[in-house]
């Protein structure tokens, strides 16, 4: 039995982190951004806490060097894919599992949190972490890979 591995999951900061993103996160082992950065300070203060990677949303320029189209990982033997979710339009979680081919499918876009088990595959939306739109509270993730499976938790920011 190895010790579980825990991933920041978050999106849509739109160049605000909130100061309770540090606490939320303090101790996980890699943080995933699911696009819409909006700054380049961001990455570099969720790079303080863990090694972090980031995928571009809408918003973001997608010829930023720090951020990718997509990001397909493995962590604690399980296939990872983020990709902001822009591309599909304003995805549900059953679409997006049907778009990618991974154990875990991470987006954001929609704004809206949500973790979802689709055929079985772990489909999660962080909600978004930045200034707060659309009458929805900030939210973050947290992933946790223990034994060869994967959850999720949610955990809403201050606003």
């Amino acid at each position: 039995m190895t010790a579980p591995i825990r991933v920041g999951l978050i999106s849509d900061t739109h160049g605000l982190l909130r100061p309770q993103v540090h606490e939320v996160f303090a101790g996980v082992d890699r943080i995933l951004h699911a696009g819409d950065v909006c700054s380049d300070t961001i990455l570099v203060e969720l790079g303080l806490i863990a090694p972090t990677q980031a995928v571009y949303g809408n918003c973001d320029d997608p010829w930023d060097p720090s951020l990718r189209e997509a990001l397909d990982v493995e962590i604690g033997g399980l296939r990872i894919h983020v990709q902001h979710g822009h591309e599909l339009g304003r995805p549900r979680p059953a679409q997006v599992a049907a778009a990618y081919e991974a154990d875990v499918c991470v987006y954001g876009h929609t704004h809206k949190q949500v973790i979802e088990r689709v055929d079985g595959r772990l489909v999660i939306n962080p909600g978004a972490a930045g200034p707060r739109r659309f009458d929805l509270k900030p939210c973050v993730a947290i992933l946790t890979i223990a034994d060869g499976a994967a959850s999720a938790e949610l955990v809403e920011l201050a606003y």
